[in-house]
């Protein structure tokens, strides 16, 4: 018997509820790190991996205020949190039986992904928070966001091979969606290269200016928005299932709320909450689109976890 074959089955509960955790998790860490960003606390640990020279907890020092190294490196612990977290799902979904490939996968990922993203992290300090860095880094957050969602749905289905559940002109129609919304937030990292929320007061900002980043942002996520649309009376037109439709009602919703708090931030000077607020938009929003696009299909095979099951009634 091997190593993996001695850990304790998952009930198909635990697994599930750790993946939700996760999915928490790395929205959470993309909303801690544009808060690192807003309260201009980028470089309040200018080393990495240490936050000083010799040190890696925040020092007194004359050139760093108190505030700005403590958030950078509360930010920085949350990644143990994120690691803990990952280390659990993998875990878990290494005690499934059977044992899922595609689940074991997806949850292989995330411990991968968030070192990663510390390595992206270290290079954007050591850059001084160079925006091409700061970019990568908000880009990578969405990635792993949407395999997290991919990774909660994962863990009701099984390794059978996909099974449309709409017609395949609808699914491709998601699909360029999805592509359109990765430029959407592209462009989202453009304007805040180009706008005054660097995360420190020296670090220089795109050269292309906010209102052109601004708009072309905006023009991006108008197409998603008919993309949408047209998405919508397609569902209908050939009865989609309806769980589908239930995602791709809140995945509009939040869409729409993240159009109208980005609209309000623009014309009142980009304040600090209303950035924060966009940035967790950002993440349920990928979080939304992911559910959409895993949603087109099904795939059997996973197992019944008869623990997790109510003990049937019997009569007299």
């Amino acid at each position: 018997m091997s190593l993996l074959d001695r850990l304790p089955v998952t009930s198909a509960t635990t697994l599930r509820r750790l993946a939700v955790a996760n999915l928490v998790a790395q929205v959470g860490i993309m909303v801690t790190g544009v808060t690192v960003r807003v309260t201009g606390s980028g470089l309040g640990c200018p080393g990495w991996p240490e936050c000083f020279p010799g040190s890696m907890v925040p020092v007194s020092n004359a050139d760093v205020a108190p505030l700005h190294q403590w958030v950078e490196f509360g930010n920085r612990l949350l990644t143990f949190v994120l690691v803990l977290v990952a280390g659990l799902v993998l875990l878990a979904a290494l005690g499934t039986r059977p044992r899922r490939r595609r689940l074991t996968l997806l949850a292989a990922v995330m411990p991968a992904g968030i070192v990663a993203q510390a390595v992206i992290g270290g290079v954007t300090v050591l850059t001084d928070l160079a925006w091409g860095g700061v970019a990568l880094h908000f880009m990578v957050s969405a990635g792993l966001v949407w395999l997290s969602a991919a990774l909660v749905l994962a863990t009701g289905e099984g390794d059978g091979p996909a099974r449309l559940l709409v017609p395949r002109p609808i699914r491709t129609l998601v699909g360029v969606a999805s592509v359109l919304l990765a430029a959407v937030l592209v462009a989202g990292t453009l304007v805040t290269a180009a706008g005054p929320h660097a995360g420190d007061a020296e670090t220089p900002r795109l050269g292309l200016g906010v209102e052109p980043m601004a708009q072309l942002h905006a023009e991006l996520l108008f197409g998603y928005l008919g993309l949408l649309v047209g998405l919508g009376f397609a569902l209908h037109a050939v009865a989609a299932p309806a769980a589908l439709v239930r995602r791709f009602r809140v995945l509009v919703a939040v869409v729409l709320a993240q159009g109208v708090l980005g609209g309000v931030q623009y014309a009142v000077g980009v304040p600090e909450v209303l950035v924060v607020l966009h940035v967790l938009g950002a993440g349920l929003v990928t979080a939304a689109a992911a559910t959409l696009w895993f949603g087109t299909v099904a795939r059997t095979g996973a197992p019944v976890d008869t623990r997790d099951a109510r003990p049937a009634l019997t009569g007299p």
